[in-house]
């Protein structure tokens, strides 16, 4: 048996509520709210023998950072851990812990040399500096 359902296409109400629908809904940020790390901000710079990358890790300690080299790639994840506690006296008035996981990856037009590779970390930036691999002579084939 088949299910019948009545559909009217231009019904108003419905149209505006489909095109209104989490329009003006605006994510809420209440004074005082301890700010999450969303993204890892990158930059690159590619010289004649390296890429140098430059990464803001604002609030995270050395240790709760890693970085990954695959080929052409570079991975950097770090855990966020942030904590804020308001006290008036002995007594808590507020305690907040924010505990989170960024990830940021990226593709580089030449792969990375793994064994020259460095990093430095210093005031909230990462600091890696690549050295590209070299490039290898293509070789041609004799058919047989």
């Amino acid at each position: 048996m088949s299910n019948i359902v009545r559909r009217e296409p231009f019904a108003l109400d419905d149209m505006l509520d489909d095109l209104f629908k989490g329009y003006f809904v605006r994510p809420m940020r209440f004074a005082g709210e301890m700010p999450e790390m969303r993204m890892i901000r990158m930059d690159v710079k590619e010289g004649d023998k390296d890429y140098m990358l430059h990464a803001e890790l604002p609030g995270v300690g050395k240790d709760d950072i890693h970085v990954t080299l695959e080929g052409n790639t570079v991975a950097v994840s770090a855990e966020v851990k942030k904590n804020s506690e308001e006290k008036e006296g002995d007594k808590v008035l507020r305690s907040e812990r924010y505990y989170g996981k960024v990830y940021r990856s990226l593709a580089l037009g030449q792969e990375v040399d793994e064994t020259g590779a460095r990093a430095k970390f210093e005031n909230g930036v990462l600091e890696l500096v690549l050295p590209k691999k070299a490039a290898t002579a293509a070789v041609k084939l004799a058919i047989e």
